[in-house]
């Protein structure tokens, strides 16, 4: 039998093996090829376990031969016994004799095999106790010899039995076992496991292994697919050009001029005007210039060429990034993968503040945007309007016009619509929940408007009037949710603002508010004149057009005078919703100073409003010439044959009743103001600076009647006309017109973090932080009930009740 002291753990044997043969000239060639050591190892170790398996399957087959040889030698003592008595009592006889000589030869070499079996000094003990020459009698009974043989033996089956939960709790102490046989060889130096079938197997393998050049296992490890993937990417993270090593890194007033650029909307923040940080970067690059930037040739001899120091700066810095090979994707506030539509077709959403049959210029204008843009069929549009509960209906709509469910409000845009541009426009129409201020006179979103647009049709998104509809916006970030967003500006609130109670203090706080949330929550914001404020990342540009039927009424009026007809029957009228801010103080103030000088003339004014009866009162007061009528659409008949179309409001970004009257072939009488400059190449606008000019103004164009039209003016106050330079001046047209063909994901790639983007990023942030508390919601003038919308909206809309919604904001 093999004992258990020769039968060392099978890990401390692969452990000790490895450490002797650490100390080989070839153990760096087996430690860079792990993988094939690992399964000499494992191999070894299957066989450890097969030979311990082996090994106790011998022992219980020897505990079973002991057992019945045990028998057969109690059967054999029996026998020799009675016949021992049987002779004491008779002579023995020859053939007596001889039996009992020939059971003695049989017993004999049995005897031999017990004792050698049974040479343990425990079982001997026992066994001489009762076996012993001190015992005088020969007929003892030795039934206690065969009970003590037959408990060892079942003994020994038992330790065999239990040999392998033995082995099994041996294994989990294999970090001792090993440290002890490491101490053991170190003193006793190499350890013999003798012909150990598994060890010379484990030996032999170990020696093959160690044969094997080092050169050959370097080879094989430099040829794998893991070193050629993980050069690859080594290679990716940086590449040097021969370019790079001529570049030098920047300096100081390099550093200093583009911390300067980068900080602008910091500064704006804080009262830095743009044009201040303009000079200061000047400054330095003229500093830098004189020291004469070491460029490559070709580079150095544009800088002397060119004296725009910023486009200088911006070639250096590019210069400089494109040299180190350092790529950034991403931004700290900002998720550039936006989620991607399984359609090829893009998607525009156009959200916006007001809706018919509120006849404003935030209603009517997106409309005609909607309809012209899916005229092109290039992509998909989506108008999303406010819904406005039944009695907040009653305060908007005129004439007492409501609507009971969205689909009747849905109904009468599209009838107004197609009587106008003449042409089925296919586009969706959606509705966000809104609440009407009366304070404010203005709609505002009650809610996360963003999750009225599904995430499919998230790709582009058109905000009319950006700030008001982000003033109190509680919900995901536009530009988060959205791969581009433009933001159209209508409205130049700043000097509506300046009209109220301390107007001055509130127009500063809500000049900060609109940078604020324009920077926030678009990518391009386009003016429509320079009216408005200056506000981050904004174009000026007129994207308005007038509608078709306006056109329709010039030409028809241009055929009556090609005719020698008469078509202006009416001399002046002023038109526009009767609230003073809307021009109405100006025109009051420009009759009454100058009463003498305009004589007889009479206004006829159209409009209806809060202001009312506070302006005719004013009128009356000055007793001035002006007829105070109905408000009514400005394409009605009653209004075709008036000649002259006066407009003294300055609050206006770009008057809409003004195109209008142009199209229709009339003289129209402004402000020389930027909300006018669309309108002065236009030789039948008549512009006045003064208030004496104004009266000539007016004595001019009664006095004389206007040009017609040509094909390039009606043009240019088309639809068509405004929407491709909507397209030009907002990127569209890049976007839209992507050279793969199809939807691709919009991901933006930048050199190095941009810090205008972790700007914008925190100021997004802190504003919805800052709208999610209701306190100072209500402090700065926010409609009540407004972060979510209410019970009426969840019933016309069909909405989940907002105390079913999760958190919707995530950065």
């Amino acid at each position: 039998m093999v004992k258990e002291s020769q039968i060392p753990p099978s890990s401390s044997t692969a452990a000790g093996l490895a450490s002797s043969s650490s100390s080989s000239p070839s153990s760096l060639s087996m430690t860079l090829s792990s993988t094939n050591a690992l399964s000499f190892l494992s191999k070894g170790w299957r066989e450890v376990w097969d030979s311990a398996d082996a090994d106790l399957q011998l022992m219980r087959d020897r505990a079973k031969s002991v057992k019945n040889l045990a028998s057969t030698f109690d059967r054999e003592i029996e026998n020799f016994l009675n016949n021992s008595a049987r002779s004491a009592f008779s002579a023995p006889s020859a053939s007596s004799f001889s039996s009992e000589i020939g059971i003695m030869k049989k017993l004999q070499p049995k005897i031999s095999e017990f004792r050698r079996v049974y040479s343990a000094p425990e079982i001997s003990r026992k066994v001489m106790e009762r076996w012993g020459p001190a015992r005088a009698k020969l007929g003892i009974d030795l039934s206690a010899i065969k009970n003590a043989i037959v408990s060892e033996m079942e003994l020994d089956e038992q330790q065999g039995v239990l040999e392998m939960g033995r082995m099994r709790r041996r294994r989990n102490r294999d970090r001792v076992r090993f440290t002890e046989f490491r101490e053991e060889t170190e003193s006793e130096g190499e350890v013999n496991f003798g012909d150990w079938e598994p060890i010379r197997s484990l030996k032999s393998r170990f020696k093959e292994f160690e044969k094997r050049s080092s050169l050959e296992l370097l080879s094989g490890f430099k040829n794998s697919e893991f070193v050629e993937k993980l050069k690859t990417s080594f290679k990716s993270i940086y590449k040097e050009t021969d370019e790079a090593k001529d570049v030098p890194p920047l300096d100081v007033p390099e550093l200093l001029a583009c911390l300067v650029r980068q900080s602008e909307p910091f500064l704006d923040q804080i009262g830095v005007r743009k044009d201040l940080c303009n000079r200061i970067v000047e400054n330095l690059c003229k500093c830098k210039s004189q020291q004469l930037w070491r460029l490559p040739s070709a580079q150095a001899s544009d800088l002397i060429e060119n004296d725009n120091h910023v486009e200088d700066l911006d070639m250096r810095i590019a210069s400089v990034l494109q040299s180190t090979g350092h790529h950034y994707d991403g931004g700290f506030w900002t998720d550039f993968l936006k989620p991607e539509t399984s359609e090829s077709k893009r998607h525009v959403a156009i959200v916006t503040t007001a809706s018919l049959p509120w006849m404003t210029g935030t209603a009517v204008n997106p409309l005609f945007r909607a309809a012209y843009l899916a005229k092109a069929a290039k992509q998909s549009v989506t108008l999303v309007v406010p819904w406005l509960c039944e009695s907040d209906q009653e305060l908007v709509y005129p004439n007492n016009l409501t609507f009971s469910s969205p689909e009747e409000q849905e109904s009468y845009i599209r009838k107004w619509l197609e009587e106008r541009v003449g042409f089925n426009a296919d586009f969706k129409i959606s509705f966000y929940p809104g609440k009407f201020s009366k304070e404010r006179r203005s709609i505002f979103p009650a809610g996360d408007t963003s999750q009225f647009i599904p995430s499919k049709d998230a790709d582009i998104a058109i905000l009319e009037e950006p700030e008001h509809l982000n003033w109190y916006y509680h919900g995901k970030r536009w530009t988060d949710k959205f791969n581009h967003v433009v933001g159209i500006v209508h409205t130049n609130y700043l000097e509506y603002i300046k009209r109220e109670k301390n107007g001055a203090l509130q127009a500063f706080f809500v000049n900060h508010v609109n940078n604020w949330v324009t920077r926030a929550y678009c990518d391009k914001v386009l003016r429509l004149s320079a009216a408005t404020q200056d506000l981050p990342k904004s174009v000026v540009c007129n994207v308005h057009g007038v509608n078709p039927k306006f056109l329709m009424i010039g030409e028809k009026i241009a055929e009556e005078r090609s005719r020698g007809e008469q078509a202006f029957s009416k001399g002046a009228y002023f038109l526009g919703k009767m609230v003073w801010a809307k021009g109405y103080r100006e025109l009051i103030d420009l009759m009454a100073k100058h009463k003498s000088d305009l004589g007889s003339f009479n206004l006829d004014v159209y409009g209806n409003g809060e202001d009312a009866v506070e302006v005719q009162r004013a009128a009356q007061k000055h007793d001035l010439n002006l007829n105070f009528l109905k408000g009514r659409d400005h394409a009605d008949d009653s209004l075709h044959r008036y000649k002259v179309f006066i407009n003294p409001s300055i609050s206006d970004v770009l008057c809409t009743a003004t195109a209008e009257a142009l199209a229709m072939g009339k003289f129209v009488v402004c402000a020389d103001h930027p909300s006018n400059e669309f309108f002065r190449s236009f030789p039948n606008c008549l512009t006045y600076k003064t208030p004496e000019d104004f009266v000539s103004k007016v004595k001019e164009a009664m006095l004389n009647e206007p040009l017609p039209l040509t094909t390039e003016q009606m043009y240019n106050l088309s639809w068509e006309a405004a929407t491709q330079r909507f397209m030009e001046y907002s990127d569209l047209d890049k976007i839209l017109n992507d050279g793969d063909g199809g939807r691709r994901r919009m991901r933006k790639s930048r050199s190095v973090p941009s810090l205008n983007e972790v700007i914008d990023g925190g100021l997004a942030f802190t504003h919805y932080v800052l709208t999610g508390n209701d306190f100072l919601r209500l402090c700065t003038g926010a409609t009540p009930r407004t972060k979510d919308y209410d019970k009426q909206h969840c019933k016309d809309l069909n909405l989940v009740p907002p105390q079913a919604h999760k958190p919707i904001f995530g950065w």
